[in-house]
């Protein structure tokens, strides 16, 4: 059986399936961008992902390969596939979480619920659009966005001048409103067994995800956990698959965004969960059966540590958040100090309700930014 794996991308999603790999008996290994990453303890090789001479050196010493972020380019999963080598998620599946076009196309080829969208390439077919879904619109880069970038509200052609003079295709879609956003985190082995962990919901703060809470207040689970294994079987996706979600006014849930590896929307399932995303995610990519994906406690809330200046790395202040945070869990991803990085996170669990597992993430949250 295969026991080896690579991992490209040095980040804390790198860093976080450490642990489990180890568990598991597994080795991990990092191909990481630079000396020092979140995933320094793993990283055997540090180089451009980029590059395809070195991401084909990295291939000869794992036996299957993985992703911490969707940002290897398509033509050097696809040439090095050719060659042999193994990528999970493949380039196949992969294609459709770089490309919001793609996306975009493929799910409607599936009959998933999506928000009205079109593919732009000029200033007059964007007013159109605009003209004729509510004077305002969201416009997205297809490539390279995340975290809200790559993102704005536009409402008229006027306000996206600039990516309209390069040339490329844009994706443009209805301004969707909204009552909540939502996430499905599921997990699908090559095997294709299939298993989803309790559908979340997910606020965000300047385009940037800053709490989960597990379940989701009075949601419609059936019905996301079965747009999330459409998605999975329709792209094929080995590994975890993140489906982010608008829930609508009128109890509609639409797929706003994919991601096809471990996701900040399922980091409370460290503790929160039988398995965690972590763990599942290599078990996925072995082909080996999947863990039970139950709720070890009934309610859990993640908060995102995301950087208020360029010193406080947090971990200074780790004695005081937890006696603070009766319980709390604290996770730092050993970055370098930033305003608004994603330097770690706090998950907290409660067999009462949302709102005390809420207090208690609040509580060490608090003293970490002392």
């Amino acid at each position: 059986m295969a026991r080896t794996i690579g991992v490209i991308g040095g980040g804390q999603l790198a860093r976080m399936m450490i642990v489990p790999a180890i568990e598991l008996g597994l080795e991990l290994k990092v191909l990481a961008e630079t000396e020092g990453s979140p995933a320094k303890l793993a990283a055997t090789r540090v180089g451009d992902y980029k590059d395809l001479d070195t991401v084909r050196a990295f291939a000869q010493t794992v036996d299957v390969m993985t992703f911490d972020h969707e940002h290897v380019p398509l033509h050097v999963l696809e040439s090095l596939e050719a060659e042999g080598f193994l990528f999970e998620p493949s380039s196949k599946a992969l294609r459709f979480a770089q490309n919001k076009l793609e996306m975009r196309k493929k799910l409607a080829e599936l009959d998933v619920p999506i928000p009205a969208w079109a593919e732009v390439n000029s200033a007059s077919e964007l007013d159109d659009f605009i003209s004729t879904h509510g004077s305002v619109a969201i416009l997205k880069t297809p490539t390279g966005g995340y975290d809200g970038k790559g993102v704005r509200v536009v409402r008229s052609s006027a306000d996206a001048a600039d990516w309209l003079s390069l040339g490329k295709p844009l994706l443009v879609e209805e301004k969707v409103n909204f009552v909540r956003e939502l996430a499905q985190l599921s997990a699908r082995n090559r095997s294709g067994d299939w298993k989803a962990w309790p559908l979340v919901q997910t606020i965000q703060r300047d385009g940037v995800c800053a709490e989960v809470l597990s379940p989701a207040p009075e949601a419609n689970y059936e019905m996301a956990a079965e747009i999330a294994q459409q998605i999975a079987v329709g792209l094929d996706v080995t590994g975890v698959l993140a489906v982010e979600l608008f829930e609508t006014v009128d109890g509609r849930l639409l797929v706003n965004e994919l991601a096809m590896r471990p996701h900040n929307s399922g980091h409370f399932s460290i503790e929160g969960s039988v398995t965690s995303q972590f763990e599942q995610h290599l078990r996925a990519v072995l082909d080996l059966p999947l863990g039970d994906v139950s709720a070890s406690s009934d309610f859990a809330v993640m908060l995102n540590l995301l950087g208020t200046d360029d010193e406080n790395t947090f971990v200074g202040h780790y004695s005081t958040a937890l006696k603070v945070g009766l319980g709390a869990h604290v996770h730092t991803y050993g970055k370098g100090a930033s305003a608004g990085r994603k330097m770690g996170h706090v998950t907290a669990l409660s067999s009462q309700s949302l709102d005390d597992a809420h207090a208690k993430a609040t509580a060490a949250y608090k003293a970490l930014q002392a």
